[in-house]
């Protein structure tokens, strides 16, 4: 009995310690390549670095396809990242990067509805993500539909009180929907944070006349 215990926590060790070993010897490979790609990067040339990590593609490879979706947005390919980004929200529904990934590409091509939908999407896996609720706000505010832009920026704004781009935004629509009082409260609260914020300033200067 003695030696069974002994020898139980040395074969989970082991059980624990293969996995790990066999998983960096069969990805050796791919780890390079990952590396070369961010070289590439790093040195302009998002070309190449698509070239290398193709040469090691794996259809089910969430990593490689999130990857190859950005490469290939900063190659201007904005039609094969959308591909790769889709794939790789196929394999991880629930990633909220990869959707943040692939809203660039669509940005790009003026796919808005599309972008807005992904935004949405973020919301319901993560409701309080107040990138994409800040995100939403402004493209709602630049089709001047402030009672929806509203929503989002509150919400914002509710989160991070004294967040310079919420308040900047919140006030602008709350100046478009004609509610200067709080406003100027706004516009105010920004000035504390930056003093010499231009935006700020120009606000503030409309609703005291």
């Amino acid at each position: 009995m003695d030696v069974l215990k002994l020898m139980l926590p040395v074969a989970l060790a082991v059980q624990l310690f293969m996995p790990v070993t066999t998983l960096g010897n069969n990805n050796e490979r791919l780890i390079e390549a990952f590396r070369e790609s961010y070289r590439l990067e790093n040195e302009g040339e998002p070309a190449r670095a698509i070239e290398v990590l193709r040469a090691e593609y794996e259809e089910k490879s969430y990593e490689i396809n999130l990857r190859l979706g950005w490469l290939s947005y900063l190659s201007g390919s904005f039609i094969e990242s959308v591909s790769y980004y889709n794939r790789a929200i196929s394999l991880m529904p629930y990633s909220i990067e990869s959707r943040f990934g692939i809203v660039y590409p669509l940005a790009a091509m003026g796919n808005w509805d599309q972008v807005i939908n992904h935004y949405k999407k973020i919301l319901t896996i993560d409701p309080n993500n107040t990138v994409a609720h800040y995100r939403l706000g402004v493209i709602y505010y630049n089709r001047e539909d402030f009672t929806t832009s509203h929503q989002h920026l509150e919400k914002v704004v509710n989160l991070y009180p004294f967040d310079i781009e919420g308040l900047l935004m919140l006030a602008w629509c709350k100046y478009r929907m004609r509610q200067f009082r709080e406003a100027r409260v706004l516009f105010e609260r920004a000035l504390m944070h930056s003093p010499d914020n231009e935006s700020a300033l120009e606000g503030l200067g409309l609703v005291v006349q």
